[in-house]
C-alpha cells in the first residue's frame, strides 16, 4: 500500500523540487558499523551472517519514514513498507537479481528470503521483474573492504530507490567491522536521516532495539 504526498503542503517540498532538477540527484556515504556481536549471534544461530545483517538492514530502513518515498510517474508516494531486491552470485560466477519481502517476523523474512535465493541460484540471468519502486536496492562485496563506491545508472529514467552495498567483513584489534556504501536521493533524504539508519541498524546489530 502506498499513499500520494500532498506536495503542497508538503515540509520537504522546496527540498524535493530543488534536487530533483539535477541531472545526479543521488548521492552517498561509506561508513563502519561494528559486526562483532551480530557475528556471534549470527554464528550460535546457524544462520548466514549476510541473511541476519540483510534483515536487520531492512527493520532499519523500515522504521524511517524517509526511506519508504519514491517517485513514480512524477509523484512522491509514501509506502507502508519497503522490500529488498539483492544480487546473488551463482556457481558460473554470474549473478542474479532476487526479490525478496520484508517480514516483520523474522523466521518468516529468513524462510522466504531462502527460498527466492535458491531459485535464482538455479536459473540464469538478470532474473529482472516489473515491480512496485518501493525496493531497496542491496549488494554484497564480499571481497572488498571498499571506502568509497559509486553504481551504474541509467540517467534517462528517475531513480528514487535507495541502495545499500555491504563490504568485508574486517578483524581489528579483537572486534569485527564492515563498510556499508548508502545512496540516497537527495530529493527525499538528507544526510540526518542517513544518520538515524546508521544509527537504527547499528543498534539492531548490537541486539539492543
Amino acid at each position: 500500500m502506498k499513499q500520494r504526498i500532498d506536495q503542497s503542503t508538503w515540509e520537504r517540498k522546496e527540498h524535493y523540487a530543488f534536487f530533483s532538477k539535477f541531472e545526479e540527484p543521488i548521492y552517498g556515504v561509506t561508513v563502519p558499523v561494528d559486526c562483532t556481536k551480530a557475528y556471534q549471534t549470527a554464528k550460535e544461530k546457524g544462520v548466514s551472517f549476510f541473511m541476519h545483517y540483510l534483515y536487520r538492514a531492512l527493520k532499519a530502513f523500515n522504521a524511517i519514514e524517509n526511506f519508504r518515498l519514491r517517485i513514480y510517474e512524477g509523484e512522491v508516494y509514501l509506502y507502508d513498507v519497503t522490500h529488498a531486491s539483492t544480487t546473488v552470485l551463482r556457481e558460473d560466477k554470474t549473478f542474479g537479481f532476487t526479490y525478496i519481502d520484508y517480514h516483520p517476523d523474522e523466521q518468516v523474512f529468513l524462510e522466504g528470503a531462502l527460498s527466492e535465493i535458491a531459485r535464482v541460484k538455479a536459473n540464469s540471468g538478470l532474473e529482472l521483474r516489473d515491480v512496485e519502486p518501493n525496493m531497496v536496492q542491496c549488494s554484497a562485496l564480499p571481497w572488498l573492504d571498499f571506502t568509497g563506491l559509486s553504481h551504474a545508472r541509467s540517467f534517462s529514467r528517475v531513480d528514487s530507490c535507495p541502495k545499500i552495498s555491504f563490504g568485508k567483513l574486517v578483524d581489528e584489534a579483537g572486534a569485527k567491522r564492515m563498510n556499508i556504501s548508502i545512496h540516497v536521493h537527495h530529493g527525499l533524504v538528507d544526510g540526518y536521516h542517513i544518520g538515524l539508519f546508521v544509527e537504527k541498524f547499528q543498534q539492531l546489530l548490537d541486539g539492543v532495539a
